[in-house]
């Protein structure tokens, strides 16, 4: 399957942004889908989730500030990300797996999408 994200660009503090990711390839899977992000000179790190069957999981940096959603039989996936920091600002990733699990590490996905940058400026 292949991933493919977009909807990042620059904005300021306090503003909103919604990333989209799309699929394509062999979607005939439910799959968990989920967003990192790594920052300059940092690992990626997880940001939220959603399991295959709707679970959604947060990182406690994001938490009541992003909302994860997406259609599951589709495939697709959002964040829509409100009241952004300077330290959001970093390039996102979606990713996925066939897992049916909850999954918070990157090693726990086959597919990743390009990535899309977000910038959050003071």
């Amino acid at each position: 399957v292949q991933l493919q994200a977009f909807g990042g660009g620059l904005v300021q503090t306090g503003g909103s942004l919604r990333l989209s990711c799309a699929t394509s390839g062999r979607t005939e899977y439910n799959y968990a889908m989920g967003w990192f992000r790594q920052a300059p000179g940092r690992e990626r790190e997880f940001v939220a989730t959603r399991s295959s069957r709707g679970v959604t999981t947060y990182a406690n940096s994001v938490k009541g500030r992003f909302t994860i959603s997406g259609d599951i039989p589709k495939n697709t996936l959002y964040l829509q990300m409100n009241d952004l920091k300077s330290e959001d600002t970093a390039v996102y990733y979606c990713a996925a797996t066939r897992g049916s699990g909850v999954y918070l590490r990157t090693g726990s996905y086959d597919y990743w999408g390009q990535g899309t940058l977000v910038t959050v400026s003071s």
